[in-house]
Formats: structure tokens, C-alpha cells, sequence
């Protein structure tokens, strides 16, 4: 659909806005009185979240045009079918979902809430890459959080498996001094390495990460990235997820879309189903739910 026909159809002037984005596909921009949010129809990335009174949530590269069958570096990219490189053999790292169109399904506000609904569905295209039948829903919405719903259904008539992840760059003022919260006893593999670990207190982030945390059995965890620089805390609350990932290259990691200097101003903190392995088989007609939500706040002590 063009621009003018999903302005049309699912837009509402001041809440839901569609214009031009990446390689002819169209973006939007969801608003209300609790801020607002940029998703990029193709490959489902969040590219902003601005909470209102507060900066920027998310680090965006400078790069701002990619075609299609790129990756979209910055923002917060979806990963899926796999996250990382290890669950299935000979897929491209972070799988093919954020290199794909989605489609607009629906929209809804409220006062209180404004929401876009995307999907994708398998076709010829995916089946090359991936031979199962799914349906992928995406659900980003605006209210006092930026939430993230992220469902996954197996459409086809044998079980596969999978791993999927959020992948939030988090803009700090400097990584130095930043901290991450919420992962004390937590074993992890250095993915640098594949040494063992176990954290013990908050997590510093004066080096360069690449940490995969095994996460304790529980309903929901809560994660929160401390900036001193900025003087504020990014709250973030995961269900569905086994493990989550805490990156930042460093200096010497380089990474297509950044300028120098660019590994100083973000970190991630990404929460997964699984790691590294696909998580249990999915049969089919079941559904597996990841959901996250973000939250900028004042700094805690």
C-alpha cells in the first residue's frame, strides 16, 4: 500500500502518522501525550522512542537510507527466527525478519494508548531461507512505556523451532559510565571467548561486552541500564525470554552504518527466548509470546 492509501486506512492525524522511509517502504510515526515512536515497515525496526520531557531513548547511526535486504543498524531491530548465529545452521546472523517487509494489519488509540499491529506471514521468499510455514504478529504500542508484544504462531503441519530477540541499542551519554542492572547470580557465556561466568552485583559497562545471561525460571524479569552521564535509568521488563544478551563492541569492533566514536553511545541490553540453541519445538497451531517494555525514568541510586 502507498503511503496515502495506509494514511487512509489505518492513520489518524496527530496519533498515527505514515510518510516515505527506507527503499520505497513506508514508515510511522505513533504519538500521544506520553511521547512518541518511528517503527520502519521494513524489517519491523523501532528507530525512535522519545518519552515526552525526556531525550531520545534509542542510538541512531548517522546512516539514515538502507535497501532492501539490509540490515538496519540502531534502533530497536527484532531478530527472528534466530537470534545471534548458532540455532540454525546457515542462516544469516539475527535470521531474516529485519531484512523483510512487514504489513500494516491494524492500528488503535486511546487517550491512553496508541498502537500498530504488524505481520509476516511465510511466502516463497522466506521458504528459501527457512522451510516452515509461520505467521509472525508484531505489536508496538505508545502509552506511558513503549511495549512490544512479538508473537509467533507455527501455521504449518510439523513443529520447528526457533529463537527470537529484541535488539534495543540504548543511547547513553558515555558507556563508561553506564551500568546494568538486574542480572546479579546470573551465570553467563562471554560469546568473545565462549568462557563461563557468573556475574556477581550490577554489571559496569567500562569495556567492551558481548554477555549471554542464563535467566532464572520466572513470570517476567526487569533489567535497568543506570546513566550516569544522562543522569536517568531505561527500566525494562521482558516475559518470554530464557536468556538476554548485553553487548557493546568497543573500539575495535566494527560495525557497518557507525562512525567513530558511535560504540561510546549506546549499549544493549536484549532480551532472548533462548540461547544458543532453538527453543523447544514449537507444534503446530501453538504460539510463543515475547514481550518487552521500556521505560525512561529518573535515575535510581
Amino acid at each position: 500500500m502507498t503511503v496515502d492509501q495506509l494514511n487512509s486506512r489505518y492513520g489518524a492525524p496527530g496519533r498515527i502518522v505514515f510518510h516515505p522511509g527506507f527503499a520505497g517502504y513506508p514508515e510511522v510515526v505513533l504519538a500521544n501525550k506520553y511521547g512518541t515512536a518511528e517503527i520502519a515497515l521494513l524489517g519491523a525496526n523501532v528507530l525512535s522512542y522519545r518519552p515526552t520531557g525526556h531525550s531520545p531513548v534509542l542510538f541512531r547511526p548517522a546512516k539514515r537510507d538502507y535497501n532492501r535486504g539490509e540490515s538496519i543498524h540502531g534502533g530497536l531491530p527484532v531478530c527472528w527466527p534466530q537470534f545471534g548465529r548458532l540455532a540454525i545452521e546457515g542462516m544469516a546472523a539475527h535470521g531474516f525478519a529485519r531484512v523483510m517487509p512487514f504489513e500494516v494489519r491494524g492500528t488503535e488509540y486511546t487517550e491512553d494508548m496508541t498502537e500498530i499491529t504488524l505481520g509476516l506471514k511465510s511466502s516463497a521468499e522466506t521458504k528459501a531461507l527457512w522451510p516452515h510455514d509461520f505467521d509472525l504478529e508484531y505489536k508496538v504500542s505508545v502509552s506511558m512505556k513503549l511495549n512490544l508484544k512479538l508473537t509467533t504462531k507455527n501455521t504449518g503441519d510439523g513443529p520447528f523451532g526457533f529463537t527470537a530477540g529484541f535488539h534495543p541499542y540504548f543511547l547513553v551519554r558515555d558507556r563508561d559510565q553506564t551500568t546494568v542492572r538486574g542480572l546479579d547470580g546470573c551465570s553467563y557465556v562471554d560469546a568473545r571467548d565462549m568462557s563461563d561466568h557468573v556475574l556477581a552485583g550490577d554489571l559496569s559497562m567500562n569495556t567492551e561486552a558481548d554477555h549471554v545471561f542464563t535467566l532464572p525460571p520466572a513470570p517476567k524479569h526487569e533489567f535497568a541500564l543506570l546513566d550516569a552521564g544522562l543522569g536517568r535509568a531505561v527500566a525494562m521488563v521482558s516475559t518470554g525470554s530464557g536468556s538476554a544478551v548485553v553487548w557493546n563492541p568497543g573500539p575495535q569492533g566494527k560495525i557497518a552504518d557507525f562512525e567513530d566514536g558511535d560504540w561510546r553511545r549506546f549499549v544493549c541490553v536484549e532480551p532472548v527466548t533462548a540461547w544458543p540453541k532453538a527453543v523447544s519445538a514449537l507444534a503446530p497451531g501453538e504460539s510463543h509470546v515475547l514481550s518487552a517494555a521500556v521505560q525512561s525514568t529518573a535515575r535510581q541510586a
